[in-house]
């Protein structure tokens, strides 16, 4: 396991490494899997996603967030927000996603993620070459995540001042088979992590 994903250039060949996957696995003492968490700005996905990363090294078990905000300082820097970019920023944190799952890791991937194709096809990246992938809706209704609007684009978007943003006159596909759906009245954001933890056990 852990071979050519596909999809690269006919003149790119996959190099196979020495160590096989079962070999990392063991390693690492745990099987590698993909958290992919899903919803409005200021749902909380991060929040709950870094309380799993927390819980989760505590065990000693590796585990690794992917920011959204974040990935867009470096591995997205060059991207927008048209739908184009977005859909490439997905397919990008989604192959970082699947390399980290490889080696042992569980990560955690934050991402809006508006269209359900590109969460299909990060699905498909990871369950292709035999990897977990669990899809976590963080389904905070708009009105409570305007309310928090800690980054304050929410207004900005109000205003005018943020075209296409999502959930103000951008689309967000809600998921319709999630593996997880978390709400508000699922308490603070520890108690939603240990229900996102029993997913992996």
């Amino acid at each position: 396991m852990g071979g050519d994903p596909g999809g690269a250039s006919p003149d790119v060949v996959w190099q196979p490494g020495l160590i096989e996957r079962a070999e990392r696995w063991e390693a690492t003492g745990q099987r590698g899997a993909t958290v992919w968490f899903t919803g409005l700005s200021g749902s909380g996905k991060s929040t709950v996603a870094a309380a799993v990363e927390r819980l989760l090294i505590a065990d000693g078990r590796p585990a690794y967030m992917l920011d959204g905000d974040n990935i867009r300082h470096g591995l997205s820097g060059d991207l927008g927000f048209s739908d184009e970019d977005r859909g490439e920023n997905m397919r990008r944190v989604a192959e970082v996603a699947r390399l980290f799952a490889d080696s042992g890791t569980v990560a955690l991937v934050a991402l809006i993620s508006p269209y359900r194709a590109g969460r299909q096809s990060a699905r498909a990246i990871h369950e292709d070459v035999g990897l977990e992938f669990l899809e976590v809706f963080v389904d905070t209704p708009l009105e409570v995540c305007e309310e928090r609007d800690v980054k304050g684009f929410y207004a900005l978007a109000r205003a005018g001042q943020m075209p296409g943003f999502t959930g103000v006159d951008g689309p967000f596909e809600r998921p319709e088979a999630p593996d997880l759906v978390l709400t508000p009245a699922d308490g603070p954001a520890v108690a939603a992590a240990t229900r996102v933890l029993d997913l992996l056990e």
